[in-house]
C-alpha cells in the first residue's frame, strides 16, 4: 500500500524536495532531511517494495532511525513538479537524466547534483536553465546494505555551492537545509576548488581500492606500498589543481589521509560497484581531471597510469 504522503510531508510552506538516485547517498541525505521535516520524495528503482513495507532505515554510530511511512515513487511523473532536486544517481546514469528531470522543474526548480567527479554540472546545464544548476560534494562514509537500507560510518559534511557564480541567498538556504537536518554543510563560491579537493581522497582511494584487487580502505592503509601510492597521487591531484589556479594546502590533503583509517573497512562506492559488475564511474572521477590536468601542463604520470590501469579492469568486468 502507497503511505498516506500527508503523515510526512511537513507544512504546505516547506519546500518540496525530490532525491533522484536511491543509493547510499540518496537514501541517507533524503532520509535526514525527511526526519527534520522536510517534504521528501524520493524517486526509487527496485526498492520501492522495501520501502513501502518498512520506510527508509538509518543505521549511524550504533542507532537505528526509520523513516516510515516514506514518500517512495517509482517515476518522476508521480513525483511531479518540486522546489528542489538532489541528483544522487551515478554519473553511469546521467543519460537518463534528460528523461527523468522534465516532470520535476518547474521555472523556478532548483537542481543539485551531488555526484562525483567533474563536469556533472556543466551536462545538467545543459538540461535547465544554467543558474538554477548548483553542486554539492559529499564528504561522507556509507553504504546501501540492504534494500531501503543505508549504514553511515562516517557523517562527514557537505561543501556546496553555485556552477558559475558566488554563492547568493538561494545556495545558502539550501546549506541551511543541511544544517537543520543535523549534516555540516560548507557554502563556498568557487565550486571547482572544492571538487579538486574531494578527488584528493576520492582519485587515490577509490582508484586503488579496485587496482589493489579489490579492497577496502583499511586495508590500504596496511600496506606501505600502497599508502606511498596514494601520498604520490594525493600530490599529482595537489599540482594539477593549482596549475587550474586552485591552491589547495598539503595539511588538507594529509587530513584526509588520516581521517581514512577510521573509516575502518569502507569499500568506496567505485569498489562496490566494480565488485558487483556494475558501472564504475571512470571518466568524471579519474578521465576529465586527467584531461583538465594536460590541457593546464601538469605532470602527473600515476594519475595517467591509474586511469589507463582502470579503463583496462572495467573493462574485463563486462566482458
Amino acid at each position: 500500500m502507497t503511505p498516506d504522503r500527508s503523515d510526512v510531508e511537513g507544512g504546505s510552506s516547506s519546500k518540496r524536495i525530490a532525491i533522484l538516485g536511491a543509493g547510499s547517498i540518496g537514501l541517507y541525505y533524503g532520509a535526514r532531511l525527511a526526519l527534520a521535516g522536510n517534504r521528501v520524495r524520493f524517486l526509487v528503482r527496485s526498492d520501492r517494495d522495501a520501502i513501502e513495507t518498512r520506510g527508509i532505515v538509518l543505521r549511524e554510530g550504533g542507532k537505528v532511525e526509520t523513516v516510515f511511512p516514506a514518500n517512495a515513487f517509482s517515476s518522476a511523473e508521480e513525483v511531479g513538479p518540486v522546489d528542489l532536486v538532489f541528483v544522487t544517481l551515478k554519473t553511469t546514469a546521467n543519460f537518463e537524466l534528460p528523461r527523468l528531470l522534465k516532470p520535476l522543474l518547474h521555472a523556478q526548480t532548483a537542481v543539485v547534483t551531488l555526484q562525483n567527479g567533474l563536469g556533472n554540472e556543466d551536462f545538467l546545464a545543459t538540461l535547465v536553465p544554467p543558474e538554477n544548476v548548483l553542486g554539492g560534494l559529499c564528504f561522507i562514509a556509507s553504504m546501501r546494505t540492504a534494500p531501503g537500507e543505508v549504514t553511515c560510518f562516517q557523517r562527514g559534511s557537505v561543501t556546496l555551492g553555485e556552477r558559475a557564480a558566488a554563492a547568493g541567498d538561494r545556495t545558502r538556504a539550501i546549506g541551511a537545509l543541511f544544517e537543520q537536518a543535523g549534516i555540516p554543510c560548507r557554502v563556498v563560491d568557487r565550486l571547482d576548488d572544492a571538487r579538486w579537493r574531494k578527488l584528493i581522497w576520492n582519485i587515490p582511494f577509490n582508484g586503488l581500492s579496485i587496482a589493489a584487487g579489490g579492497i577496502p580502505t583499511d586495508a590500504i592503509c596496511a600496506n606501505p606500498a600502497l599508502v606511498a601510492e596514494v601520498r604520490a597521487l594525493m600530490s599529482e591531484v595537489l599540482t594539477a589543481a593549482a596549475a587550474l589556479g586552485y591552491v589547495i594546502p598539503e595539511e588538507f590533503a594529509q587530513k584526509q589521509f588520516e581521517v581514512t583509517p577510521g573509516m575502518g573497512a569502507y569499500q568506496p562506492s567505485s569498489l562496490v560497484d566494480f565488485l558487483a559488475k556494475r558501472p564504475v564511474e571512470v571518466d568524471p572521477i579519474w578521465g576529465e581531471p586527467l584531461r583538465r590536468a594536460h590541457a593546464a601542463g601538469a605532470k602527473v604520470p600515476r594519475m595517467e597510469m591509474l586511469y589507463a590501469l582502470l579503463k583496462q579492469l572495467v573493462g574485463e568486468t563486462r566482458a
